[in-house]
């Protein structure tokens, strides 16, 4: 913090990989009491930086990725296909399909885990004063190695778990790209949940992405060269007077 701040600029974000995706808290693993403990640590040093948000992802199982492509000189997020199967990348271990652990985890299990976790971290964040905003599920298919992806990979489902955390201090981070991967499976398309989630006060981080299609077969691309007219994102971004924080990513697995 100091050492950005004393070069003009502000930090406004910081994550810690090691409480982002947690397989024990989301599918109920050995040393899930001690992964939430951590996390409310987190939240607390957080608080002591002067850091008032932080962005959190409950992927059962990681992010899911295929080999890297080229596009317009540059290095975009993966084709998945029948000859280059996804599996999850950017972890300390790497998931395959068909199942990635045993046993199978139902809808009704990741709903209760997800709800375990949310209600101990949730008053930790209201007493800090911290935001935490809920990523999408990346990619948000329905069932990812045997793991479900029913709470963050669907507008429905990112609404019940707002309500089951009946909290000011859960939202969203709403990653663009990863939303159109979804495409009608997500039930409202980009623009709609931008409208949606703004209306709800819960949309505090933009992850401003594009991609050239839903799934199945997509690529991330620049934000002029996708599926989605970025320009009319913005201008919802714009009429729902958005004050959160904005975000240009370009794939990084």
């Amino acid at each position: 913090m100091q050492r950005v701040e004393a070069a003009g600029l502000k930090v406004a974000n910081i994550g810690n990989a090691n409480v982002h995706n947690m397989p024990e808290v989301t599918l109920n693993l050995l040393g899930r009491d001690q992964k939430i403990e951590e996390y409310k640590q987190y939240l607390r040093d957080l608080a002591r930086a002067g850091i008032f948000y932080t962005t959190y992802a409950a992927h059962g199982n990681g992010i899911w990725s295929s080999q890297r492509e080229t596009t317009r000189g540059g290095r975009g997020c993966p084709r998945p296909s029948a000859s280059r199967p996804p599996r999850a990348r950017g972890m300390a271990r790497t998931f395959e399909s068909p199942l990635t652990h045993r046993p199978q985890v139902h809808q009704g299990r990741a709903v209760g885990y997800y709800t375990f976790f949310i209600k101990r971290v949730a008053p930790v964040a209201e007493e800090l004063g911290i935001r935490i905003g809920i990523h999408p599920d990346d990619p948000p298919v329905p069932e990812l190695g045997g793991v479900p992806r029913c709470i963050f990979g669907n507008f429905d489902g990112y609404a019940r778990a707002l309500e089951i955390a009946n909290s000011p201090n859960i939202g969203v981070c709403l990653c663009c790209g990863t939303w159109m991967e979804g495409g009608r499976g997500m039930g409202k398309d980009v623009l709609e949940a931008t409208r949606a989630f703004a209306n709800m006060g819960k949309l505090w981080k933009i992850h401003f992405r594009n991609v050239s299609a839903p799934i199945p077969g997509f690529v991330e691309t620049f934000v002029d060269n996708g599926y989605t007219n970025m320009k009319q994102v913005m201008r919802a971004l714009v009429a729902a007077d958005f004050r959160g924080i904005l975000m240009r990513t370009m794939c990084r697995r």
